[in-house]
């Protein structure tokens, strides 16, 4: 009972885990789906998310909130420093944990100085954010950590196709915050709690998050850093961060790893898939992220094409649009509609239009200029 509950619970796994079972009566199990498996990439998920979980637990983005928040006198002015946050902090600890991290405070925040009516603006505008600003750097989100690694692509490369998309982001941000959040005088005043993160911990999780980036620039293998970020973390006696880890995220990259790989060896579907993509990765990875998600979406196309530059484009762009595009989206709506006042009608409505809105310009850009 407790699995079939996890489950139903975790609907994204369990989608990928039954067309998993599904692909292998085409192809049965044997020795090639050892090869499906990209442990880099598992192993890198594994690490980084072991090391927010870490930073998290010595307070670090709690100090940062009172550091940035202590004193702000506009309302638009703390609705752009909540989305600006998700937009920045998201290239660095991904957009999940943004956004987890951000919008309990937001609606804390705005609740605090009176303006509990801009909540679902501010929300879904910090969830774009995340989404978008995500896509800025290979561990921004699970999709591009996937793509660069299976791409093999240059640093270089990776900024050039994702940086300008990247600022133009940015600049309809602000300008949807601009006209969209009211300027009204509010008081809000943070007490500083004077807390500061053990230094010896903090050093740690900094000297492990470098072993991480070079294992993502590939000056490393993952294997010591694997090694080395759990033994720095039971070193701290901090084990217990260990069960903290998103292992159906992992599970989930599993599932569609095998079944992707199993397409990849039924001929016919192979050649249907890999010329339906061809000429159209932008397109269509952004459409079939609004149904599947943009991460499943992004290890189901790559085995069907060499152009992971549109891909990359096509899924960070289609994390917009639908309440599915980026499970991040989920976890907006979900600390929101937590809320004892949640309007979860209006948010869908408002969340829908906006990003409806901006997945349409974005595309239309990406269309034009890659």
């Amino acid at each position: 009972m407790a699995v079939i509950n996890y489950l139903k619970k975790e609907k994204v796994l369990t989608i990928s885990l039954v067309l998993a079972v599904l692909s292998a009566f085409a192809v049965p199990p044997d020795g090639g789906y050892l090869g499906y498996i990209d442990v880099r990439v598992l192993a890198l998920l594994f690490c980084l998310m072991l090391l927010v979980k870490g930073f998290q637990s010595i307070g670090l983005f709690d100090l940062l909130i009172e550091k940035l928040f202590g004193a702000v006198h506009s309302s638009r002015k703390l609705g752009e420093l909540l989305v600006l946050l998700c937009f920045f902090t998201s290239m660095l600890i991904t957009n999940d944990v943004a956004l987890i991290t951000f919008v309990p405070f937001a609606i804390m925040a705005l609740g605090m100085c009176g303006q509990k009516d801009l909540t679902i603006r501010v929300v879904v505008l910090q969830t774009i954010a995340a989404n978008l600003g995500s896509m800025a750097t290979p561990i921004g989100n699970p999709q591009n950590l996937y793509l660069f690694s299976a791409s093999g692509m240059g640093v270089g490369e990776f900024f050039r196709t994702l940086l300008p998309v990247t600022a133009v982001s940015l600049v309809l941000l602000l300008v949807a915050a601009r006209f969209l959040l009211p300027e009204r005088a509010i008081q809000m005043k943070l007490e500083e709690s004077g807390h500061v993160p053990p230094k010896r911990e903090f050093v740690v999780y900094c000297v492990l998050f470098a072993v991480d980036l070079l294992v993502v620039f590939r000056v490393l293998h993952w294997a010591p850093a694997l090694a080395v970020s759990v033994i720095g973390v039971l070193a701290l006696r901090r084990g217990w961060l260990l069960k903290q880890v998103d292992y159906a995220l992992l599970m989930t990259f599993v599932g569609f790893f095998i079944f992707v790989g199993n397409l990849g060896r039924i001929e016919f579907v192979s050649s249907w898939i890999a010329s339906m993509l061809q000429g159209r990765e932008i397109l269509l990875s952004a459409l079939f992220s609004q149904v599947l998600s943009n991460v499943p979406a992004a290890i189901l196309l790559s085995g069907f094409t060499d152009n992971f530059a549109g891909l990359l484009i096509g899924t960070n762009v289609g994390g917009l649009g639908t309440l599915i595009a980026s499970m991040a989206s989920l976890i907006s709506y979900k600390l929101y509609a937590a809320q004892p006042d949640a309007e979860a009608g209006k948010y869908f409505r408002t969340f829908t239009v906006y990003n409806a809105t901006g997945l349409v310009v974005l595309l239309t850009f990406c269309l034009l200029v890659f």
